[in-house]
């Protein structure tokens, strides 16, 4: 049946607006806002001439830190492995010194600590964790690291003299903080977006997709005060599917709307909304037709959800070229770290899970020959209490606060512990309720540590080797000048 002139329009139109409502989940199509960018000035000749990225992996929850790293050693002037089992066997919390993977820590006079069992190869991996790659020095920690509006001891953290980060212990507000980098206000933008911000001009001016992507929905993180993310879908959703132009089965008819749909957009209207929306569509039309092209990853990626997610990262680094950037910031998480009960098995899948992913991913990008030039991350809402909750096989623990990170690459001064010092000279706290690293006191206090390291400090110290100019530090971190220390020293220049 032949379509008259007004239903050929509408379907191109319905088309039209189908394109649109995909190309509105970016904020950035070279002109996804007109008016923004014409009040950005590139900044002469510093467009990158090399590729990094960084990919941020959040462990919702609050992954319970203290049996993550474990000490080893029993050093008289540092709580060791004896500490710790006298805190947590008799409810059944602690892990076996057996179990746990032996790591030489220059930082702290070469003193044995232990990762969790699950770092290393387990059954039905792909591949033999990152406890390896701490061997090959790719594997480093960021120790004792939190929220803070400034530095706190535990005296000023008791008397009140120096301001805590807004509601302490709460899984919404220090996963916001972690993500902004602001724990004295609520704020909607994350220290991704606002890299973002002042990067995307300078390091991808010609570049077909956001600076900044998510693959776990719209979260502070990735959000800008001008720019937003593209939300991708995990593997196994083919990059050719991400932007798809709908309405279109290649009959002859739908060449001829096609074609008429692809004029219109080429057309430049007087007005500049209709000229930033035309630009909108025709960078949407050339991100799905370079993804089209996209090839596979390499590397085997579990089959988890965080394995989803770090493979669908590296397709889109390896499209890179195609895609014309330089500059990329991904956000992913991984889920289930709210361990009230049944911890040591639920800690142990997850943290495999985990391990196998980012070793995966690793592998890809050494396939890819960009080991050095991308950087994964880890966050966390906190870290849990030292003493348990609960008992034998629903044995848990609660919300707490300071915590230890990951951070892996080829670009990683990787085999050491990195922050700032606790009471004991080291940046690993002292593992006694009640004592010098422990915000509670009294006869109620379950070990919940004071950060001694600023989620800022290690913000930063990742954006300055992603490129991230001096002049936008105060920008993307504004509360860092209350901390002396900016460079934890971790990455490569």
């Amino acid at each position: 049946m032949k379509e008259n002139r007004r239903e050929f329009l509408k379907k191109s139109g319905c088309a039209a607006l189908s394109m649109t409502a995909l190309a509105t989940q970016f904020g950035h199509f070279g002109l996804m806002n007109a008016f923004a960018q014409k009040s950005i000035s590139k900044k002469a000749g510093s467009v990158p001439d090399d590729y990094r990225a960084l990919v941020c992996i959040f462990m919702v929850g609050g992954n319970d830190g203290n049996n993550t790293i474990i000490p080893l050693h029993n050093d008289q002037n540092l709580s060791g492995y004896s500490a710790y089992a006298a805190a947590r066997a008799p409810q059944g919390l602690a892990l076996a010194q057996k179990t746990l993977l032996p790591i030489s820590v220059p930082r702290i006079g070469n003193l044995s600590y232990g990762l969790h069992p699950s770092f290393g190869p387990v059954v039905g991996g792909t591949n033999n964790g990152i406890y390896e790659l701490w061997q090959q020095g790719k594997l480093a920690v960021v120790s004792n690291v939190g929220t803070l509006v400034a530095p706190m001891t535990r005296q000023q953290y008791q008397n009140g003299s120096v301001p805590r980060p807004y509601q302490l212990f709460s899984h919404t507000d220090q996963t916001n903080q972690h993500q902004t980098c602001r724990s004295d206000q609520i704020s909607l933008s994350g220290w991704g977006g606002r890299i973002a911000d002042k990067m995307t001009y300078s390091a991808n001016p010609s570049g077909l997709v956001p600076t900044i992507s998510t693959l776990s929905g719209a979260m502070v993180f990735s959000v800008g005060e001008d720019t937003q993310p593209v939300a991708l879908a995990p593997a196994p959703t083919p990059l050719s599917n991400i932007l798809t132009l709908i309405g279109y089965n290649g009959t002859p008819i739908d060449t001829a709307r096609y074609n008429a749909f692809n004029a219109a957009i080429n057309l430049d209207g007087e007005q500049e909304v209709i000229t930033a929306a035309n630009q909108i569509h025709r960078q949407a039309l050339q991100i799905g037709q370079a993804l089209n092209s996209s090839q596979e990853t390499t590397a085997t990626f579990p089959n988890t959800e965080i394995g989803n997610q770090l493979k669908q990262i590296a397709r889109m680094i390896k499209a890179r070229d195609i895609l014309h950037i330089n500059r990329q910031i991904f956000f992913c998480q991984i889920d289930g770290f709210d361990t009230h009960t049944g911890q040591i098995d639920g800690q142990a899948i997850l943290l495999a899970e985990l391990s196998q992913a980012m070793r995966a991913f690793y592998d890809e990008m050494t396939a890819q020959g960009l080991s050095d030039k991308v950087t994964q991350f880890t966050m966390s809402d906190f870290n849990r209490t030292f003493n348990p909750a609960g008992v034998g096989v629903n044995v848990g623990s609660d919300h707490a606060w300071a915590n230890h990170a990951f951070v892996l690459g080829g670009a990683v001064l990787g085999g050491d512990f990195y922050g700032i010092n606790t009471s004991n000279g080291t940046p690993f706290p002292t593992l006694v309720e009640n004592g010098p690293d422990d915000a509670d006191s009294g006869s109620g206090a379950r070990g919940r540590w004071i950060p001694t390291t600023s989620v800022e400090q290690y913000a930063v110290t990742l954006s300055r080797w992603f490129g991230l100019d001096e002049a936008d530090v105060p920008y993307v971190f504004p509360n860092l000048s209350n901390f002396p220390v900016t460079d934890l020293g971790f990455m490569m220049p």
